[in-house]
């Protein structure tokens, strides 16, 4: 699908308001990692990380996400709590900028698929299905097929246009065997495959 970027015009100005739509359908796409491994490439500006990204659910129900390099040196240790609750545990002291932890664990987030859906609604274009949830600075789009039968995107916009894209694709037994996260206003991308323990 192709926006056309004009003015101020909002790239969603097209969408149509569902009534009776069910918000809840995405619910299906949140992945289930209970203990799984990404092979995983980060460029960030002029940096290029790469290593592997290890998701752990623990007894408590939240979700501890390490990545590392094939040496072992940790680059970052992040966990959300079952409530989608972030926290820091450790991150090394190159990447640890406010404004880089931020993006970091929005973007995780939206790959979590935890969204609070109490003000979220349907809204349709012609081929598209769309869970609008609304945000500070915008909203959350989570993008699917008309039927609500597969998550073709989740995008993070502005009031205007979307500012971050996510693609997950070939789940297996509820686990994407891909993801990718784009920054559409600046060099920021992360690729994740998924790595099938020995």
């Amino acid at each position: 699908m192709t926006f056309a970027f004009g003015g101020c015009r909002s790239v969603y100005k097209g969408l149509r308001a569902e009534e009776h739509g069910d918000v809840n359908c995405i619910r299906k796409f949140a992945p289930q990692f209970s203990n799984t491994l990404y092979s995983t490439q980060v460029n960030v500006m002029k940096h290029h990380l790469s290593g592997l990204v290890f998701l752990k659910m623990m007894p408590d129900s939240s979700l501890r996400m390490v990545f590392a390099n094939e040496m072992g040196f940790k680059f970052f240790d992040f966990e959300y709590d079952k409530d989608g609750h972030f926290t820091k545990h450790f991150i090394i002291p190159k990447m640890d900028k406010k404004a880089v932890v931020k993006t970091l664990s929005q973007d995780f987030a939206l790959v979590l698929m935890r969204p609070d859906l109490s003000k979220a609604h349907v809204a349709k274009d012609d081929s598209s299905r769309y869970i609008v949830v609304p945000t500070e600075k915008g909203n959350n789009y989570y993008i699917t097929d008309n039927d609500c039968t597969q998550l073709l995107r989740i995008e993070k916009s502005s009031e205007r246009k979307p500012v971050v894209r996510i693609t997950m694709d070939h789940y297996t037994n509820g686990v994407p065997d891909s993801i990718y996260i784009k920054h559409l206003n600046f060099k920021f991308n992360i690729s994740l495959q998924r790595v099938e323990k020995k």
